[in-house]
């Protein structure tokens, strides 16, 4: 979700408390100052995205660390704009958008102080007009962050139910009269002192939780939501969802009301919206929330997939059995932006290419929609001299360059990414065996075939290092085979049509095979190897 926040100072806070006209107590029986809770009528603009566009893979982008514009070593909206090129020519459907409205923290952005503003440091809303029509030109959809569960503590709707108890805004937020005691959430007690009484913020003090039991924070929610989708955003992925409810200090988490709100997110979304997309954040609850929302990130699978790329026999075997139970609405990755869900691939696997290439290539030819954290691409490390979230969340490597790495003409708001010398855009494009190169191949691949795209998935086998699957949409069949392993191998394929000739869709030049009449298959493979074949 975010990372350890800075503190901000009293008088910045007091500043806002009198421009939002809070902190009197009176209770006014409107939208004060501030406030902004006019309605929003649904107005679909309509999508020029071909349906597949779901089906990715996405890239998830940092916009402060992608590409800065103006020199202020700050990324924004404009260079993001820049970029888009670069990821059409990637393979990507769809961009996923970490928080780009008006924030408290200064960084992370889930911290919202204006769900309906634009963070100044990344543009304006024209500017957002303007990527998302440039976006839509190339077939890439752009997904925004929305945050439901809490606001900042900075946001005039808070400042003003922190104000006093009968503050109209009160019943907005959860507050106690007196501190509850048996709480503890993340090894933290969730409750807060306030100016007349407790409230609830278990990620931190600065972001206090929505009272979500409060019919009006949700259908404020969901003008919120339209206010977006009219102009012509692509949908949303939703921070926190296990968070939304608490029913007590032992019923926190993934209660059976966050479902429900979750469903009404989506009804309201695909009712009124045309080829929109919804991915959910629920990292202990993902195959509950993914119907819910109509997809959640696949949290555990990636590990499993780092790991069976190392050649853990356990692990490939989780991996062939994931999609057995798991519906193929799941949104993939191998890491993110935070920390909890693992270090940058490049860590995990210490530089080891031949892990990587195989591990990318797992998922993103598995079912469900692939993610690909920005940078994962062409293998950035973390920031060696930064460490939790921020060590993850580096400026993009464009070039060799040690210093801005072509990320800005200034100052870069961050430390660069470890390996900035030797992995970066400039040098990957040119080098035929590079990550970067092996990723446009593997998407493309994905891309090509029908089965690849959008097939159910089949025959998943694990035997030792290696792996076989299935992927199969109508009378066409993908059968993927891999070897982890250090050693060649022979990989089996089973349930395939007798006699059926298997045509060689990758490496280029790789031989074709024939099916025996059980429809069985044996192909012997080269350590650390992807063979992929197309059955028609």
């Amino acid at each position: 979700m975010l990372a350890s926040p800075r503190r901000f100072a009293l008088a910045a806070t007091l500043a806002l408390l009198a421009a939002c006209g809070g902190g009197g107590g009176g209770g006014s029986s409107g939208p004060l100052p501030g406030v902004d809770t006019s309605t929003v009528a649904a107005a679909d603009p309509g999508s020029t995205l071909n349906a597949d566009w779901r089906r990715g893979p996405f890239a998830e982008i940092f916009v402060r660390a992608y590409q800065d514009s103006n020199g202020d070593g700050i990324g924004d909206l404009k260079g993001l704009t820049s970029r888009l090129d670069y990821l059409r020519d990637l393979g990507v459907t769809g961009l996923w958008l970490m928080p780009i409205t008006r924030s408290q923290d200064g960084d992370h952005g889930y911290a919202v102080a204006d769900y309906r503003a634009i963070e100044p440091a990344y543009g304006s809303l024209a500017d957002l007009d303007e990527l998302l029509s440039e976006a839509h030109a190339r077939g890439i959809g752009v997904v925004l962050d929305y945050v439901m569960n809490h606001s900042a503590a900075q946001h005039p709707a808070f400042v003003n139910a922190n104000s006093g108890s009968t503050n109209a805004f009160r019943g907005w937020y959860v507050f106690s009269a007196s501190k509850p005691a048996g709480w503890s959430i993340y090894g933290g007690d969730p409750w807060r002192s306030g100016r007349d009484g407790w409230y609830f913020a278990p990620f931190w003090d600065q972001m206090p939780d929505f009272n979500l039991k409060n019919a009006s924070v949700v259908n404020w929610h969901h003008d919120n939501l339209r206010f977006w989708l009219n102009r012509g955003v692509d949908g949303f992925r939703f921070d926190a969802v296990g968070n939304l409810v608490e029913n007590g200090p032992a019923a926190w988490e993934n209660q059976p009301e966050n479902f429900t709100l979750m469903s009404g997110v989506r009804d309201l979304v695909a009712g009124s919206y045309a080829n929109r997309f919804i991915v959910c954040e629920g990292p202990s609850a993902p195959l509950q929330f993914a119907p819910a929302c109509g997809s959640a990130f696949a949290f555990g699978h990636q590990a499993d997939l780092v790991n069976a790329a190392k050649g853990n026999a356990a692990a490939i075997t989780a991996v062939a059995n994931y999609f057995n139970t798991a519906p193929s609405s799941m949104s993939t990755m191998l890491s993110n932006h935070d920390s909890f869900a693992g270090d940058r691939a490049m860590d995990q696997f210490n530089g080891n290419e031949a892990q990587y290439k195989l591990a990318a290539a797992t998922y993103l030819l598995q079912p469900g929609t692939p993610f690909i954290y920005y940078g994962e691409e062409i293998g950035m490390r973390g920031a060696a001299s930064l460490g939790g979230d921020p060590k993850l969340r580096t400026p993009m490597s464009w070039t060799a360059d040690t210093s801005r790495a072509g990320f800005t003409t200034g100052t870069p708001f961050r430390a660069l990414s470890a390996n900035v010398s030797s992995y970066n855009v400039q040098t990957q494009q040119v080098s035929s065996g590079s990550l970067l190169n092996w990723y446009k191949t593997v998407i493309a691949l994905r891309k090509a075939y029908p089965s690849l795209t959008r097939g159910t998935h089949a025959g998943a086998t694990a035997s030792g290092t290696t792996l076989s699957f299935q992927r199969i949409e109508g009378n066409q069949r993908a059968v993927v085979l891999i070897n982890y392993g250090t050693a060649q191998a022979v990989v089996n394929a089973a349930g395939l049509p007798a006699n059926a000739i298997l045509a060689n869709a990758f490496p280029s030049g790789g031989t074709d095979v024939q099916a025996d009449a059980g429809g069985n298959a044996s192909v012997g493979m080269q350590a650390q190897s992807l063979r992929v074949f197309i059955i028609d």
